[in-house]
């Protein structure tokens, strides 16, 4: 009897079939759509529990509908799984298909995942194919039907009400089912995104149309300067339009700011930022031209005004004064690298210029070939080349560069283009010219601070910086250590030229200091050392310093005060 009614039986499910996905495909919201597919299961397919999965943005699913129980739909509707977790479950048990069926002997494991879950323990099946509490059921739903595809969820089912595992009719119709579940739900999903997209259309036109008005008196009236350019043609860049307050700012007409755009207006040395600020929202710090030809240091915030119809077409720059503030950042970058008592260089950017010429190699072993015995000019392409071509060497001497020396991680490989700091050789000029730093040690300040106090000391040390300053060349750098010690660098010079340029200015520091009313006289000492690739920074002042104080030791007393 149960062999002749089955056909029958089949038949009454095909129209239970036909009626919930007619049902699923006519849901008015991805959320009826959803719970339709969740409660199709239930009233059409023969299971007691269903619930959906739904992939979210960021990958987790989220327990987005449940049929078949109101505690259980309480408990985990809206609880989020782990797509890490999930991707485990659809990877276990046995494929019936497209299905994916984990046995209770299985799926012991996964009862402390973070994957919600409503499974119960029970007795052992009694018979074969007797279903389990804990068996678990599970029908990927793929975009569009389509597998392998994009998983959008998984409709998981439970608790068949025949108590048996589903057989071959049970399993096909549950695909099917799932395809079609799928099929519905993307579609849902697109409408859902075309009905918030026109919404929002609707709203973004409203918004427009209704806040014309305001624009134009917000921009027109602003405090701050605003300006609106064409973003496409041959007219791209050009200003159409500026408010009051940027036509003060640059000091130039509404009339006459329309024959430019910003690229005529901005500082050369500040093209490079402004092609590189995106159109979409783009920021920038520059100098944009008065008319008066100064500059003003500007902030640019852009942003695009489109067209609903042709896209976007103007863009729209809001242009605001910095001018004080980059002046404070100037000031604070001063007081960091300057001392505050003479305005010269301090320590910290001493070190940072005599660093900045040096390399780590040794300019004499640059290539090997010096220490072979070849002249400088042999190993740097010069008149001792001996037929080699010019262009050729560089190149192998690059490359034995970067073979030779390896660089710290992040401190750019020395090329043949970088030009080695040099010094010449012993006490008489040679010809080589070279970066030669002088260090200066005040003789008798000590007492005048002793004696007189600190104000008189500053003045002293005042009056020694604006000397030494005085005495040298531009591109010169003159520093103070600190306390009463000068540190001088001058590039390009023999050692006769340095012994003259020490001797110059410890005659520029002899004369006497008035000070209040009263003359002081302090001498100095000074060493002169020879900064070379190869060497650091410290190590260049330390060789200076000690040549120093040999100096001053070879000096009377009375002679190092009297300069």
């Amino acid at each position: 009897m149960e062999t002749e009614s089955e056909p029958y039986v089949r038949l009454a499910t095909l129209r239970q079939l036909h009626q919930v996905m007619a049902d699923m495909n006519t849901a008015r919201s991805l959320a009826d759509t959803v719970q339709t597919v969740a409660n199709g299961v239930v009233s059409g397919l023969g299971y007691e529990l269903a619930a959906v999965n739904l992939v979210r943005p960021d990958g987790d699913l989220v327990v987005a509908a449940f049929a078949g129980n109101a505690s259980a739909e309480a408990l985990i509707t809206g609880r989020v799984g782990p797509r890490a977790a999930w991707d485990r479950r659809l990877g276990m048990g046995e494929r019936w298909g497209s299905l994916i069926f984990i046995p209770h002997s299985e799926g012991w494991v996964l009862d402390e995942d973070d994957v919600p879950q409503w499974y119960t323990d029970g007795p052992e099946p009694r018979f074969e194919d007797e279903w389990h509490p804990s068996d678990r059921l599970f029908a990927p739903l793929w975009a569009n039907g389509a597998l392998p595809g994009e998983l959008i969820g998984v409709l998981s089912v439970d608790r068949p009400r025949n108590g048996r595992l589903p057989g071959a009719w049970g399993r096909e119709a549950l695909q099917m089912y799932a395809f079609q579940a799928a099929i519905a739900i993307s579609n849902a999903r697109l409408r859902a995104n075309m009905q918030r997209a026109l919404v929002r259309l609707e709203r973004e036109q409203q918004a427009l149309r209704a806040s014309e008005e305001s624009f134009r008196q917000a921009f027109e009236y602003a405090p701050s300067g605003m300006a609106i350019a064409e973003m496409g043609g041959d007219q791209r860049g050009r200003l159409l339009r500026t408010n009051d307050a940027l036509c003060r700012l640059l000091g130039r007409p509404a009339s006459a700011m329309r024959r430019y755009s910003f690229s005529d207006l901005v500082h050369p040395e500040d093209i490079g930022t402004l092609l590189r600020t995106s159109a979409e929202g783009g920021r920038a710090e520059l100098r944009l031209a008065r008319r008066d030809n100064t500059y003003v240091w500007v902030s640019l915030r852009n942003s695009v005004v489109a067209d609903a119809a042709d896209g976007p077409r103007f863009l729209l720059t809001h242009v605001e004064d910095i001018e004080e503030r980059k002046r404070r950042e100037l000031q604070l970058a001063h007081r960091a690298s300057h001392d505050a008592l003479t305005g010269l260089p301090n320590s910290a950017e001493l070190r940072s210029r005599l660093s900045a010429r040096l390399c780590r190699r040794p300019a004499s072993t640059a290539d090997g070939r010096e220490a072979a015995g070849e002249s400088p000019d042999a190993a740097y392409g010069g008149p001792g080349m001996h037929g080699f071509d010019q262009e050729e060497a560089l190149a192998e001497r690059a490359a034995r560069a970067v073979e030779r020396f390896d660089t710290p991680a992040g401190q750019p490989v020395v090329g043949y283009d970088h030009v080695h700091v040099v010094a010449p050789e012993g006490e008489h000029d040679d010809g080589t010219k070279g970066l030669a730093v002088l260090f200066c040690d005040l003789d008798g300040f000590k007492s005048i601070n002793d004696r007189f106090g600190h104000h008189t000391g500053d003045a002293v040390l005042i009056e020694v910086a604006r000397r030494l300053t005085s005495g040298v060349r531009d591109g010169d750098t003159v520093a103070r250590l600190g306390g009463d010690e000068f540190v001088v660098l001058a590039d390009g010079l023999g050692s006769a030229d340095a012994q003259d340029l020490a001797v110059r200015l410890r005659n520029a520091i002899v004369p006497p200091i008035r000070v209040d009313g009263r003359a002081v006289r302090v001498g100095a000492s000074f060493g002169i050392g020879w900064a070379r690739c190869g060497m650091t920074a410290e190590e260049v002042l330390k060789s200076a310093d000690q040549l120093m104080y040999a100096e001053k030791r070879s000096r009377a007393k009375q002679q190092r005060r009297a300069g």
